[in-house]
């Protein structure tokens, strides 16, 4: 997928540096004389990919701009004209954003040279490294680039050449990459709005006829998207029950099995049997019987299935995307998956053939990317691609909460893989292996399956046994410690109020926690019930995820238990705050409604109490709210008219988050009223006056 550029975090950014050498410093007159850039690709200068070229300006060389760049008359007579470099270039830099020092004067240059040359110009995302250092150091007296590249400790070698300067930019740029990051300037829109506000520098150059350094961004582009993949469950076209047979089975008798059934593979265990965890079965499929044959003949046709399986099986969740399915076979180049459940327990297969619908199509834009990323900074890449996605996907009207379930699912497998990562630094700084057997728990919005682009980190680690402050738990502390550093790194940030495993109060052994969840449920302090509020949406990500299950199981059965608990959570909902003034219009501030504080966070909290007050073993609000109806509770009209406000409010916020990502501002949960069309402010009136009956529900139904 090609990601909005504005969302990509600057660690993750493919991009170019690059300078010009020229007959002069105005810009109306002078010519280009040499092109030089340098590749940046994931935080790093990429030395060994660059572009250098002399350019015959159609003019004599000044000899007093000879004396600072060395370039002479003769050096360019038999140089390439402008139209012809320039288009190399471009070829060069494939679409990528530029980066420069002082860029607005090479734009400006580039910008008449184009003109004249008559070839069309599209001014690319540009960063300027003198600007940016500003914004980082505002008590540097000197920003030339040999001031810049002292402070940042590197030399220049090739000064005033166009490589060597495009080399220095890059080096600035990606020696400000951390500094920046400190600053809570991550991604590329956010670097372009924080430049924009030097408005001062931007105004002296503009004096001086160089263009922009920063352009504003544009409208947020969006791509051309299938709905299908994003729409069904791999669970939905799978082929069930999956065929089995033992690994003693003849190949012969696998083969035959094949055919009579007219599928592509079987899958291989030693008890030949379904309902196994994953890990415990091969597969062979036709493709590696064809191989067999050309490579023995029918030598190979009485030898056992079970030597020819390939394994371990490479498996998908049942609840997984259509989409994540096509990723993963497109990553690892197979035909086949074997599908678990939420268990691990295999239940089916899905193969190319059922996909090849979604195939067909090109516009399949997330995929596999993060299970296979092998450092934040490929993480953060394939994290940037959500945004565009998510706005594509409300352009086409899918629901709002599919597309929240989608952005949960991503965030999910970055919980995972951040997991996986910090286990690999773990045994590499020579701490060994987990001590004990461990689950990975996404909490709150990404467990309830209801994230938007505004997500934080909400994890937890239980692990089977241990002691606080003891080996097992300071083992876990450290795993904790480098899995929220990996996801911030990656661009999502820490939890502002500290639920993170790195903390203790958000880690420990099975036993541990129900104590703790005990604890919560006994004594109900504020804390204690908004502990509970995000506990209660778990999910198991990574590990032993049966501990995971465990938990919400005995917290869940605790809170069903406990007639009165249900109660203590409903009473905070008892006079919730009211998102109108005293005159009827919408309380917002600076022209904004926080619909999280409004609309969210009320209906979600009624909808996890009353599960627990009903026992309706349920993690998402409209799982939650479907449930009571179907157990007949409350008020299907009154349910509806709630489930539709939600999908609403849920609607506008990723629309704003999506905008705001495009643009560099921080995604928060507060709406712009003024940017919506009239029709869609009514319906959020409507929306809100609609959830004021959520105390209501909360009474009637407890």
């Amino acid at each position: 997928m090609q990601p909005d550029v504005g969302a990509i975090p600057l660690i993750a950014l493919d991009a170019v540096a690059f300078d010009t050498e020229t007959t002069g410093l105005d810009t109306r007159t002078a010519r280009v004389v040499q092109i030089g850039g340098v590749a940046i690709a994931r935080g790093a200068v990429c030395p060994d990919q660059f572009f250098e070229s002399l350019v015959d300006p159609g003019m004599p060389v000044p000899p007093e701009s000879t004396r600072i760049h060395g370039i002479t008359d003769a050096m360019v007579r038999e140089a390439p004209a402008f139209a012809s470099t320039w288009r190399s270039f471009e070829r060069f830099r494939g679409g990528r954003p530029l980066i420069g020092y002082a860029i607005g004067f090479d734009l400006a240059i580039i910008e008449r040279e184009v003109a004249r040359a008559g070839i069309q110009w599209k001014r690319p995302r540009t960063l300027c490294v003198r600007t940016l250092s500003r914004i980082v150091n505002r008590d540097l007296r000197d920003y030339s680039l040999e001031a810049l590249a002292t402070w940042l400790g590197f030399e220049i070698p090739g000064r005033h050449q166009a490589l060597g300067d495009a080399v220095a930019a890059a080096k600035v740029f990606t020696g400000l990459l951390p500094r920046l990051q400190a600053m809570g300037i991550r991604t590329f829109a956010e670097a372009e709005r924080a430049s924009l506000q030097l408005a001062r520098e931007q105004d002296e150059q503009a004096r001086a006829g160089w263009a922009d350094s920063v352009a504003r961004p544009g409208r947020q582009p969006f791509a051309a998207i299938d709905p299908f993949a994003y729409q069904h469950r791999v669970g939905d076209l799978m082929a069930t029950p999956p065929i089995v047979v033992c690994h003693e089975t003849p190949l012969r008798s696998a083969i035959g099995l094949m055919a009579e059934r007219r599928v592509g593979s079987v899958l291989v265990s030693d008890a030949g049997e379904v309902g196994r965890p994953a890990g415990e079965y091969g597969i062979l499929t036709e493709r590696d019987v064809l191989r067999l044959l050309a490579a023995d003949g029918g030598k190979t046709f009485e030898r056992r299935a079970g030597e020819f399986a390939s394994r371990p099986l490479i498996s998908i969740r049942a609840q997984a995307f259509a989409y994540r399915a096509i990723g993963r076979m497109d990553r690892l180049g197979i035909r086949h998956l074997g599908v678990h459940d939420e268990k691990d327990a295999l239940i089916g297969v899905i193969s190319a053939r059922d996909l090849l619908r979604l195939r067909a199509s090109a516009a399949i834009q997330l995929d596999d990317t993060i299970d296979a990323a092998s450092s934040d900074a490929e993480m953060a890449a394939a994290w940037a691609s959500l945004p565009s996605v998510a706005s594509a996907l409300l352009a086409e009207k899918i629901e709002a909460r599919t597309v929240a379930e989608i952005v949960s699912e991503e965030l999910r497998a970055m919980t995972r893989r951040a997991a996986i990562l910090a286990e690999e630094e773990m045994r590499i700084a020579g701490l060994g292996d987990p001590p004990s057997p461990y689950a990975v728990l996404v909490l709150g919005s990404a467990g309830r399956g209801e994230s938007l682009l505004a997500a934080d980190q909400d994890n937890a680690i239980v692990f089977e046994r241990g002691t606080p402050g003891g080996p097992e738990d300071r083992w876990f502390g450290a795993l904790g410690g480098r899995i929220a550093a990996i996801l911030d790194t990656a661009g999502i940030a820490y939890c502002k109020g500290g639920v993170m495993a790195k903390n203790e109060e958000w880690r420990g052994s099975l036993d541990l926690w129900r104590e703790r969840i005990s604890q919560w449920m006994r004594r109900s302090r504020p804390q204690d019930l908004l502990n509970i509020d995000i506990f209660f949406d778990l999910a198991p990500v990574h590990g032993e995820r049966r501990l995971g299950e465990i938990l919400l199981e005995d917290a869940y059965s605790s809170g069903y238990r406990d007639a009165a608990f249900p109660l203590v959570l409903g009473e905070r909902l008892a006079n919730p705050p009211t998102p109108f003034t005293l005159f009827g219009g919408l309380r917002t501030e600076e022209g904004r409604i926080d619909l999280k504080r409004y609309a969210l966070f009320p209906l979600v909290s009624a909808a996890r109490a009353l599960s627990i007050r009903h026992d309706i073993r349920a993690r998402s609000t409209k799982a939650r709210l479907e449930g009571l109806l179907e157990r007949q509770i409350g008020s299907e009209a009154a349910m509806r008219r709630v489930l539709a406000a939600h999908e609403l409010v849920l609607s506008l916020m990723l629309a704003q988050q999506g905008r705001d990502r495009h643009q560099g501002v921080p995604p928060s949960n507060a709406v712009e009223i003024a940017t919506l069309p009239r029709d869609r402010r009514g319906a959020l009136r409507t929306a809100l006056r609609d959830l004021q009956i959520v105390p209501e529900l909360m009474r009637d139904l407890m």
